[in-house]
């Protein structure tokens, strides 16, 4: 924890105490992350809070951190299983986290780190893995700020489109959308660090962008924005669904990074000449280099892969270019130096913002290490040029086992044990006949 977490945490620590005394706050869900970006956590009343925050924390079966999207347990994993008898982790709250609930009042939020019996932190949290990542960013004298962009839909509780307008960054179509899209932007201008809303590409489709900040806070925000974002749709008679691609016939929902790096305070993207720093410039060739065995971290589900397509503004191939939205890496050189950056745009909405963020500056700090020169940006349509992404869950899972740079830097069990959850869609998928299979094949075989 740096010195500013911590002065932040006493801080919090303090004021925290003096607004339970006072009754101001009655109950603190203490949260976290399950692999795949799931919120889960405890409700705690105000009283019995911070004595247990500052010592041992808050215990649960760490199997919840080994389950899949149908909360399945996965027994081949290597860091749980009924071998170690799913022991107790421990949830310990960040405090300088802390956030009150906009809409449950007296309520308050706080992200939490896991740790293990000896105060470790757990292999199987994805918050580690991120903290993980940035501690080697560190060890080669950088921070890295992340600004995250999240896409999804608004949609009738059974899935259907209730506004069928197609109008991006329209704020007459963004009126149809009321009253949850106001009550969606108030209540995640309290809850995170919100840019703004707008409008996307497909009917109902919303984005939200999140202020640019350092790398774990992007990550927790992007976090809150998904809870807070399924909420404020539930109490509307809503859903807000970040599955990546919901229709075929409509706009794909996607995760997109931008990263910068900075060292000495100073960004170190910065550039006089119009075209990339030395640094940024190997940033970018790390990236390139280790996309597709990071895809997974961006893409754990089966649908996110249907994404990978001509003509739908997410990337179908492993290119970089200057500005151009058909490349996977999206080099932004500008002005204002401290502007300066680089945008991933292979992620799905759906992913776990800290395996997400983790993948991306694990391949940055692939690409610091290797000092190697990407090639040329390219331009036009790159959709039909270069190398395609990985196009199956399967194959990112076999890609994502097989780059021992990453391994390393993520950690290669935490990384073993998520492509085994991530395998268990697969599994699952591969096993069940769908609906097209059965119209397509029934009387045609």
């Amino acid at each position: 924890m740096s010195l500013t977490t911590e002065l932040a945490a006493a801080t919090t620590h303090d004021e925290l105490a003096r607004r339970i005394a006072a009754g101001e706050i009655t109950e603190i869900e203490v949260a976290w992350s399950d692999q795949f970006g799931h919120a889960l956590g405890k409700r705690i009343p105000a009283d019995l809070f911070l004595q247990r925050a500052l010592t041992t924390g808050f215990g649960f079966c760490d199997g919840v951190l080994a389950w899949n999207t149908e909360a399945r347990v996965i027994e081949s994993l290597r860091l749980t299983n009924w071998d170690s008898g799913y022991p107790d982790v421990f949830a310990l709250p960040d405090l300088s986290t802390f956030k009150d609930i906009p809409w449950r009042r007296g309520v308050g939020h706080v992200i939490s780190d896991i740790v293990t019996h000896d105060g470790s932190p757990s292999r199987l949290d994805p918050r580690a893995v991120l903290r993980r990542v940035i501690g080697k960013l560190g060890e080669l004298g950088y921070t890295a700020k992340v600004g995250v962009e999240l896409e999804f839909y608004l949609l009738n509780p059974d899935g259907s489109i209730f506004q069928d307008a197609i109008q991006t960054y329209s704020l007459e179509n963004a009126n149809t959308l009321e009253p949850v899209l106001s009550d969606l932007y108030s209540t995640l201008r309290a809850f995170t660090r919100l840019e703004g809303i707008q409008t996307e590409y497909g009917p109902g489709q919303v984005e939200a962008n999140l202020i640019y900040t350092d790398a774990l806070s992007a990550a927790d925000d992007s976090a809150r924005l998904k809870y807070a974002a399924k909420e404020v749709a539930r109490r509307h008679g809503k859903i807000a669904s970040f599955m990546p691609k919901p229709f075929s016939e409509h706009s794909g929902s996607s995760a997109h990074l931008h990263i910068s790096l900075w060292k000495d305070g100073e960004p170190a993207f910065a550039t006089q000449t119009g075209r990339e720093s030395e640094t940024g410039r190997y940033a970018i060739a790390g990236l390139l280099g280790h996309l597709p065995s990071i895809t997974l971290f961006g893409a754990h589900s089966v649908n996110a892969y249907r994404r990978y397509a001509p003509g739908s503004f997410a990337p179908a191939t492993l290119t970089w270019s200057r500005d151009n939205r058909t490349s996977a890496v999206r080099s932004l050189v500008e002005p204002v130096p401290d502007a300066t950056r680089i945008e991933l745009r292979t992620g799905a909405s759906d992913a776990n913002p800290y395996w997400l963020v983790a993948s991306a500056l694990a391949a940055v700090a692939a690409g610091l290490l290797a000092r190697h020169e990407p090639p040329e940006p390219r331009t036009g349509n790159l959709y039909e040029v270069g190398v395609r992404l990985p196009q199956s869950l399967h194959v990112a899972i076999a890609l994502a086992k097989s780059d021992d740079t990453i391994l390393e830097i993520l950690g290669a069990e935490s990384v073993h044990d998520f492509a085994e959850i991530a395998q268990s869609e697969w599994d699952e998928y591969s096993g069940t006949v769908s609906d097209w299979e059965f119209r397509r094949y029934l009387t045609n075989s």
